[in-house]
């Protein structure tokens, strides 16, 4: 294929991380699927209210951990992407614990005490800045190259 083979072949382990936090994703999305039947939320509801529902922080707090996630995936993204074409197995190995961390960051929020969600999760964030240099490497060799 036309390009391709300019990558390195290791490039394919980012390709698989990749995927691995769409699953991830698509089961956080089921998460709070269940939330919303188990709190009565209701479609179109984004956020449900203390006045309409009871349960209305534990649903947030599951709607937050995903919608969060949601949030962050663009930068994750376009950082392992970008930075996976010059250190391919670095930035597969920063995704793998970026990935586990927001697993943990997710499961953390939907208790419904937000501060857990750093337990663990506060190491995604370090993920990113290593994520975040070796996209600077790359573009940095790439000037310079």
């Amino acid at each position: 294929m036309a390009g391709l083979e300019l990558l390195p072949k290791e490039y394919g382990y980012v390709a698989i991380v990749l995927v691995l936090y769409c699953f991830l994703n698509f089961w956080m999305a089921a998460q709070v699927g269940a939330a919303r039947k188990k709190y009565k939320v209701l479609y179109p509801t984004m956020y449900a209210t203390e006045a309409e529902n009871k349960d209305a922080n534990l649903f947030n707090c599951v709607q937050r951990g995903h919608q969060n996630s949601l949030e962050m995936m663009p930068m994750f993204f376009t950082l392992m992407i970008l930075g996976g074409i010059k250190h391919p197995l670095i930035c597969a190995s920063l995704g793998v614990v970026y990935s586990i961390a927001r697993f943990f960051y997710f499961k953390g929020y939907s208790t419904g005490d937000p501060k857990k969600r750093f337990t663990i999760g506060k190491y995604s964030f370090l993920a990113l800045l290593g994520l975040m240099i070796c996209t600077i490497s790359f573009g940095v060799n790439m000037l310079i190259a």
